[in-house]
């Protein structure tokens, strides 16, 4: 099953954390892709912009309108995500329970809705 992991950190926090923290941070994802990798159930990750080049996008009466930034103000922004194909949930958890911003932040992990074309 398909599970997508949700990043979400504090971008305050990652813009003052210094050049060795943010090394080490890199290290930890690179260590959690190269062990889904070798596992055979990484489909792709990719690491987000921060939230001020964001564009939130509503339509109202048929008429599209946009918004600079995120849909709301929070602590945590969403700032990338893993792809899995996972055996099952708990398997998609362990993962997500290796990937640094889970100790400062959070991980959520939910399951992809294949849609029919």
């Amino acid at each position: 099953m398909r599970y997508m992991l949700l990043i979400y950190s504090r971008e305050d926090l990652d813009a003052a954390a210094s050049p060795d923290a943010m090394q080490a941070v890199a290290n930890g994802h690179r260590a959690a892709m190269q062990e889904a990798a070798q596992k055979g159930v990484l489909r792709g990750a990719e690491k987000l912009h921060p939230t001020g080049t964001s564009t939130t996008v509503r339509v109202e009466n048929g008429q599209a309108l946009t918004t600079d930034g995120p849909f709301a103000e929070t602590k945590e922004q969403l700032a990338g995500f893993y792809l899995l194909d996972a055996r099952d949930l708990n398997d998609a958890i362990q993962l997500a329970a290796k990937i640094p911003p889970a100790r400062e932040g959070s991980v959520e992990v939910r399951p992809v809705r294949e849609l029919v074309p």
